[in-house]
């Protein structure tokens, strides 16, 4: 397993500011050398995985977002679980439980005629069950990822990092389906390289990244392998809160580091959050100590996670 020293956190940190981050600036925030931060970056995508992604704000971008719960027979479901990354409606893939079941985050347009859900899971015969569950709201994750991955960096040099965006923003169209395409692949993408992908120039390409980035539309969030930074343990935590105590419960949970994703659910789990811990001992403190002190929780399904099939965006 690929070791972290402190430079290698400062740089992970610090893309997670910025994944767009020039490596000089970088490296001056940093106190280390343009050519140190960029061996560094080679050596973290070829050993931990990492990778900058550019993604839509499904809340901005005017998309629906949901979570399909699938169970499978065991020997399809690890197929059913490829099929489905390689579908461009699918954001994330989980394997989850026992092996059995497929947790998939869907992203479509607020109009659209809901293919995934309502006509192609149904033609497939392997599955035995299916629940579809729409996030009405994110308290915690896509733009506001994980913590455990940003905690090496002062409060001046986060703020040395932190891009400022001007302008009100603009929202997606068709026209940025290429640009989207590309940052997805690589959310670092030089701007030559992108006006190649998209065909328009590299300032019309710089001047569009800009109105993207500025209403929050779309952001650049960072894959990362999440064993090197001490976590072997993940789960996705269903619960059903009162309602009348879920937006309290809900903005205590983001504050938890333990957590990568909190949000409001319809189905009758009306929260779900996302733990990543060091083991299952760490796991069990946190639901015991952390989740059982808030009463409103009636009560907590936990779903651990075996494998992630598909990360933020396709590779």
């Amino acid at each position: 397993m690929t070791t972290l020293d402190a430079v290698d956190r400062a740089l992970i940190h610090a893309l997670h500011i910025d994944g767009r981050a020039p490596f000089t600036k970088i490296g001056d925030v940093l106190g280390v050398s343009t050519q140190t931060v960029a061996r560094r970056y080679r050596r973290l995508r070829a050993e931990a995985a990492l990778r900058v992604v550019g993604l839509p704000d499904p809340q901005r971008a005017g998309q629906a977002e949901w979570m399909v719960r699938l169970t499978a027979t065991p020997h399809t479901a690890q197929d059913l679980a490829q099929a489905l990354a390689r579908r461009a409606d699918t954001a994330w893939i989980k394997l989850m439980s026992g092996g059995t079941e497929i947790c998939v985050n869907v992203h479509t347009p607020a109009a659209s005629d809901h293919a995934l859900l309502l006509r192609d899971i149904p033609r497939t015969a392997s599955i035995t069950a299916v629940s579809a569950h729409q996030l009405l709201h994110r308290y915690f994750g896509g733009p506001t990822a994980w913590l455990g991955r940003a905690n090496a960096l002062d409060a001046a040099q986060i703020a040395a990092l932190t891009p400022v965006h001007a302008g009100p923003g603009k929202p997606l169209t068709a026209d940025d389906d290429a640009l989207m395409a590309a940052l997805q692949r690589d959310g670092r993408a030089g701007l030559a390289e992108l006006a190649t992908a998209t065909g328009w120039s590299a300032a019309t390409v710089a001047r569009r990244l800009a109105d993207l980035q500025a209403g929050g539309t779309v952001f650049f969030d960072l894959e990362i392998a999440p064993e090197p930074l001490g976590v072997t343990t993940q789960a996705l935590l269903w619960m059903a809160v009162a309602p009348a105590q879920l937006d309290r419960v809900a903005r205590k949970l983001a504050t938890h580091p333990e957590l990568a994703l909190v949000a409001a659910t319809t189905g009758p789990a009306n929260l779900v959050a996302q733990a990543l811990c060091p083991d299952a001992a760490a796991l069990h403190h946190y639901l015991t100590h952390r989740l059982g002190a808030l009463d409103a929780i009636r009560t907590l399904e936990t779903a651990p996670v075996l494998r992630t099939v598909k990360a933020a965006a396709s590779r």
